[in-house]
């Protein structure tokens, strides 16, 4: 089993649980984070003053899948979340190596 956190724009977030839900993906966990990277902030202007935003928004995906079905969700996720410009986020893809649904008891393959 395979974890994709996916670090996207706020406004792509929809397009991006559609294509999921398309392809077969039946849950994940959303969270409104804060972050940089390359693009380092930007200014922008408050009452003729201009100020420093460090930490941009963004969402952050979480999706535990099976190994098989990574590069499906993965080509989903950049399809639908790329705009072109600086700041469309990034993938993350590591292993999983034991999950336990806690109201059932199941493990791994059953507990997705």
């Amino acid at each position: 089993m395979k974890k994709i956190e996916a670090i996207i724009k706020p406004f792509k977030l929809d397009d991006v649980r559609e294509a999921l839900g398309e392809i077969g993906v039946t849950g994940m966990t959303v969270s409104e984070v804060k972050g940089f990277g390359r693009q380092k902030g930007h200014t922008e202007l408050y009452r003729g003053a201009e100020y420093m935003v460090d930490f941009l928004p963004k969402v952050k995906l979480e999706i535990v899948i099976a190994k098989e079905d990574v590069d499906r969700c993965v080509n989903a996720i950049l399809e639908t979340a790329q705009t072109g410009k600086i700041g469309d986020g990034k993938v993350f893809i590591t292993n999983v190596e034991r999950i336990i649904r806690i109201r059932t008891g199941e493990e791994n393959q059953e507990a997705i």
